[in-house]
């Protein structure tokens, strides 16, 4: 299959990692391929399809940040936006009734506005000696050195992608993945901010610096329609943290549809978590639990009794706790509508290696082996309006 007509994430496995099944561990190809040929001091000796695609299938199988978005195939680095209504919108007039026999209405648009983004290169190296290599299957040692590296390297770049994803919105991305903390920010407006300009909270105990929470180059103070709805405390200091309650929740929720969203998902710690369990029962009411599935189209609720994950559920919404996500008191929680969100795959993982195991020591100069797990791409929200994040939480 040619890289152009790659069209689905399924086409984009096949491409990179031959025939099999999708999402599987199964690989009917050949495990070590050439990278180039031919041979160059320059270029990675080996491209070994099966571990690339087993972190790749770890990253969307494990719920985590990374699983619960869909993935799309990287097919244009831009977008549009719909950054204003129709004027009899904006104004409150109602405007479109034609009298008998009468002109026309005068024409009326939306406002557009093009966001573009590149893709994301996230790597990550490691290597051992030969007599590493030699000495770790004698004595007491690791036994098989390579596997293990591969094995342990292969989880560490996963969860490095996850906690890019969880990151707190004050550490710019640079060149990681986008936060949904950033995603789900809000800088001025009706929604409430996350600066001393909107919160009015003192120097030095804002959320967020200046232009932290600015994203795909977009200024976020100057542009209204790029805040996502944000239930916030007066400011990050530990003393105005609020007890999370159900109003919260619900009224974020409200803000969302209002908004045109509808959440897909919850995504927060364990503590929120529990703490919202905890929450409920005291109400005397209790969370209603669904068998959900990460899928390449986002979490999807699954039939039967024997497949999926049994996760709890809010207003119908499944809640899937992680590790990784920034705590105040409590975990953030971030509420996503998958149908605007996405991570759009330039190159899923791969795993690179060359070197004295391998066959040729000349591509890395010395007498080791040297190897490289990689994915390319970058976190899409086309509808800023339809993510939320309730924070500061005790």
């Amino acid at each position: 299959m040619a890289r152009n007509y790659v069209r689905t994430i399924t086409d984009m496995e096949r491409y990179y990692y031959g025939a099999g099944n999708a999402m599987g561990y199964s690989y009917s190809g050949s495990e070590l391929l050439k990278a180039d040929s031919p041979m160059m001091s320059t270029t990675a000796g080996t491209y070994q399809a099966i571990y690339g695609r087993k972190v790749w299938s770890q990253l969307n199988q494990e719920f985590n940040a990374f699983s619960i978005m869909p993935k799309k195939p990287w097919d244009r680095s831009g977008w549009r936006v719909i950054t204003g209504k129709p004027s009899d919108v904006t104004t409150g007039s109602l405007l479109g009734g034609v009298a008998e026999n009468a002109t026309l209405p005068d024409t009326q648009r939306p406002v557009f506005q093009h966001i573009a983004a590149k893709p994301k290169t996230i790597a990550h190296t490691f290597d051992m000696s030969e007599t590493a290599i030699f000495l770790a299957d004698k004595d007491d040692g690791m036994g098989d050195i390579r596997s293990v590296l591969k094995e342990e390297m292969g989880k560490h770049h996963a969860e490095s992608v996850n906690r890019m994803l969880l990151d707190d919105s004050e550490n710019l991305a640079g060149n990681n993945f986008e936060s949904l903390d950033r995603v789900t920010g809000a800088d001025g407006g009706d929604s409430g901010g996350l600066t001393t300009m909107e919160t009015g909270a003192s120097e030095g105990t804002d959320h967020c610096g200046a232009n932290d929470l600015d994203i795909y180059s977009i200024d976020r103070s100057a542009n209204s329609w790029s805040n996502a709805e944000v239930d916030c405390g007066t400011d990050r200091h530990a003393d105005n943290r609020r007890t999370l309650s159900l109003d919260q929740l619900d009224d974020i929720f409200q803000r969302l549809w209002v908004r045109g969203g509808n959440p897909k998902v919850i995504l927060t710690g364990y503590d929120t978590l529990m703490r919202l369990q905890q929450l409920l029962q005291s109400q005397q009411r209790f969370m209603e639990e669904k068998r959900v599935t990460p899928t390449y189209n986002g979490v999807k609720g699954v039939p039967g009794i024997e497949a999926g994950f049994i996760v709890a559920t809010y207003n119908g919404v499944p809640i899937i706790p992680s590790k990784d996500v920034t705590k105040d008191g409590l975990s953030r929680m971030y509420l996503l509508d998958t149908d605007y969100l996405h991570f759009s795959t330039a190159i899923p993982t791969q795993y690179f290696e060359s070197g004295i195991e391998t066959g040729d020591p000349f591509a890395i100069n010395r007498l080791g082996q040297e190897g490289l797990y990689r994915t390319m791409g970058e976190v899409w929200t086309t509808f800023f309006g339809a993510q939320g994040s309730v924070r500061d939480l005790k």
